[in-house]
């Protein structure tokens, strides 16, 4: 004997396992989208570790360059002078170039898990407008 159909519950038993389903298959695609998400954030915070070495290792020679361009600056001849300002000036457009691309690495690195979150937001509202 069929208690659900004697009672009238089949219809609603089928609608509650239809989004105990539903619900199933959304939250396997919210876990791929994170792991995607992941591998995405840990891509860019890879990247943010070889800039900040690639930056302070700059930093140093940068620092180290422009004190030995000032020094020379002072000797005898001017080609001693030329040279060591523009082996200078080289490492430091090398270091605007790294700081600039670590500035852009961070700005990208704050925004992680963006779409997860949108479409857990999203979940949120269309589960509290059916409630």
């Amino acid at each position: 004997m069929n208690w659900l159909s004697l009672l009238g519950l089949e219809a609603f038993a089928a609608r509650w396992r239809a989004n105990v389903i539903e619900g199933a298959i959304a939250a396997e695609d919210r876990l791929e989208l994170a792991r995607l998400e992941w591998l995405d954030q840990k891509r860019r915070l890879q990247q943010l570790l070889v800039l900040l070495i690639a930056v302070a290792g700059l930093t140093v020679v940068t620092l180290v360059l422009l004190s030995l361009a000032v020094l020379v600056q002072f000797w005898d001849t001017p080609h001693r002078i030329l040279v060591a300002w523009v082996v200078a000036g080289v490492w430091l457009v090398a270091w605007f170039i790294a700081i600039a691309k670590l500035t852009s690495v961070v700005r990208n690195t704050g925004n992680g898990f963006a779409l997860t979150r949108r479409e857990l937001s999203q979940d949120w509202r269309e589960i509290k407008e059916r409630l």
